[in-house]
């Protein structure tokens, strides 16, 4: 297993020569790396070596692996290294330039399909927003006058994110047992086609970048606190780091392919992880409390904008639906952009730059919000009502080789 892992680990660097979003972190052997950079090994041939190698992985070969006392989490990292590698040819294929619709895609990669949602499904929930903010003119530009109370002022924006990501970890911390050296530095940029993103550097170690091109409002704060850093991106790489790598030797872990079913964990487990950390109305009272004065925001008006945000959750889906028809050609970017101003009340300028997350990683869009419910969904199946349950099948899942969720 540990000589298909290091197989494993080299094709994903050489799928990362033709493609420069797939290898999203790598903290194996540097000699490797510079390998792939000099070899650019052709796609057809990293095609065939990933086929010989699920041909390793069959169950007739796995029939002559010892049984240890840990069969479960054996089985789990053959499973999951099966699943990676089918990803992987499916990749490998999109670049070679194999067609597939939105669902095909997102099933070939992720091992998931989000549901379809007519547009009479948005618009019950929209018009349950147009009852919580009355007014005169379009839905969308009410909401945007709304939201425009919430700002954080760009002068504040570092020490209320600080201030966010140091409860994120108080609240972590006693759940999870993390490396004592763990941490992470953020940076503020612009010009990214994403909100937030965690660069994992291997030694426990992360680097969060918030993109500051649009508006920062205060629900964002704890958002992408928890999300990229505590208990959601930056606890979950550690974990595979502490635990898989470090603890049972598994180089396969010190690689991240970011077109594959491991994303329907890292970010269904970041999403969710919101929830763990602020349950309930905590997340209301520590953003009236703490956030909104440090952000010099009236306090009063947080619960008024928690109600209107969580309606607009609702509306999570709609992302999945502009991109399935931006992508298989139905609107083009104008259309998917007006789409999104209209079902998801994203700004003009919030819609445009989604379409070209739309661009880039395409059916991926369905990992935050169908991984966040399925996660939700596995861990609260296992868990009852018990929150001490809840956080230890959280952490299970967060450090173990990702198992197979299904919808």
């Amino acid at each position: 297993m540990n000589t298909i892992a290091e197989r494993y680990v080299k094709l994903v660097l050489a799928v990362g020569q033709h493609d420069a979003d797939y290898v999203d972190a790598f903290y194996g052997p540097a000699r490797w790396k510079a390998d792939a950079e000099r070899e650019k090994m052709p796609l057809a041939a990293i095609d065939a070596d990933a086929a010989r190698l699920l041909a390793d992985l069959s169950p007739s070969h796995a029939a002559a692996v010892p049984a240890t006392d840990d069969d479960d989490i054996i089985v789990l990292r053959r499973e999951y290294l099966r699943r990676q590698l089918e990803a992987l040819r499916a990749r490998v294929r999109k670049l070679q330039g194999a067609r597939l619709t939105f669902d095909e895609e997102s099933q070939a990669l992720y091992d998931a399909v989000a549901p379809r949602h007519t547009d009479a499904y948005f618009d019950d929930i929209l018009q349950e927003i147009e009852r919580a903010l009355p007014g005169d003119g379009a839905l969308i530009d009410r909401y945007d006058a709304f939201r425009q109370q919430f700002v954080v002022p760009a002068d504040r924006l570092p020490r209320v994110f600080d201030r966010a990501i140091a409860e994120g970890r108080t609240r972590t911390l006693p759940h999870v047992q993390l490396p004592a050296d763990e941490h992470f530095t953020v940076e503020y940029v612009t010009r990214k086609p994403w909100s937030g993103y965690n660069w994992y550097q291997g030694r426990y170690r992360s680097v969060i970048q918030v993109n500051t091109d649009l508006p920062t409002y205060i629900d964002r704060a704890i958002d992408l606190a928890c999300h990229e850093g505590y208990p959601g991106h930056h606890v979950y790489n550690a974990l595979l780091e502490q635990r898989l790598v470090d603890g049972r030797g598994w180089i396969e872990f010190t690689i991240y392919a970011l077109f594959s079913p491991q994303s329907l964990i890292a970010e269904g487990t970041a999403n969710y992880g919101i929830e763990m950390a602020f349950p309930g109305d905590e997340r209301i009272a520590f953003e009236r409390d703490v956030l909104f004065p440090l952000a010099g925001l009236e306090a009063a008006r947080a619960a008024a904008y928690a109600r209107v945000r969580a309606l607009v959750e609702r509306l999570a889906y709609a992302g999945n639906e502009a991109a399935r028809r931006y992508l298989s050609g139905e609107i083009d970017r104008a259309a998917a952009a007006a789409w999104l101003s209209r079902y998801a009340l994203s700004s003009p300028k919030a819609a445009e730059q989604r379409t070209h997350f739309f661009d880039t990683y395409r059916s991926y869009v369905i990992n935050y919000n169908l991984g966040k419910d399925l996660v939700q969904q596995y861990v609260e199946s296992r868990s009852g009502s018990s929150p001490a349950r809840r956080w230890q099948e959280y952490v299970r899942l967060l450090a173990s080789p990702p198992p197979r969720i299904r919808n």
